[in-house]
């Protein structure tokens, strides 16, 4: 009998991390889920079994406690998702130094610590897989939004980095770039103003993130980018 795959999603919380820790349940996976603030992820840990982590991405510390007691739990995860990001918009005369360093440890730098803690244990293991939630300017830096460009395009290099290394051994390493709005229950305008399936269904594409896990390492793909068929690109 196969072991129960076990999935760890990194920055969890409403939207995307839901779907995803949904969508693992469904699929007979043990659910981890990690955030800084967790009372917000008390709905969905009784909706998927899971378990709850406090973990702030961007320290040390944190991530390999997370990982240590994850372990300890339910198992090493064999799928691990960074789903954490920063934002800070402003023209680039006008924003805090700290905020933008604040959003590059968190969008980036967050991503190495749970990356290299997730790829020590898999590299153990054999195999196993590690998503990388991406956005527009995971391939592009807008007007206003150094930090967020910053934060962002610097994970783009680290995943590609990674599955070239990785890769070889075993382990699937793979980005996924949001671009355009993620729908929103709590915002239904988003939705009715771009037109029929104008945004992106969180559960739609959880079910990509899916895919990428269970692809045959024959044909891995280590970049996806998702947009709503209306976006301008």
């Amino acid at each position: 009998m196969a072991q129960q795959e076990i999935a760890l999603i990194v920055g969890a919380g409403p939207g995307l991390s839901a779907s995803l820790g949904r969508l693992f349940n469904k699929e007979g996976m043990k659910v981890a889920l990690a955030a800084r603030e967790t009372k917000k992820l008390d709905g969905l840990v009784k909706e998927t079994g899971g378990r709850a982590y406090a973990c702030d991405a961007s320290i040390p510390k944190d991530v390999e406690n997370l990982f240590a007691s994850v372990g300890k739990d339910i198992g090493d995860p064999n799928v691990v998702v960074y789903n954490a990001s920063g934002r800070v918009r402003g023209p680039i005369t006008e924003l805090d130094p700290e905020a933008v360093r604040k959003t590059i440890m968190i969008t980036c730098y967050g991503g190495f610590l749970v990356g290299q803690a997730a790829a020590k244990r898999m590299l153990k293991a054999g195999s196993g897989t590690i998503l990388f939630t991406g956005a527009s300017a995971s391939v592009k830096g807008y007007a206003n939004s150094a930090a967020f460009a910053m934060g962002k395009l610097g994970l783009t290099g680290l995943v590609q980095s990674m599955a070239r290394e990785l890769q070889p051994q075993n382990i699937h390493v793979a980005q996924v770039v949001i671009d355009g709005g993620i729908c929103d229950p709590a915002r239904p305008e988003r939705a009715t103003s771009r037109g029929p399936d104008g945004c992106l269904d969180p559960d739609a594409i959880a079910q990509t993130y899916l895919q990428l896990h269970r692809q045959h390492r024959s044909t891995w793909a280590s970049h996806i980018e998702l947009r709503p068929w209306a976006e301008k690109f």
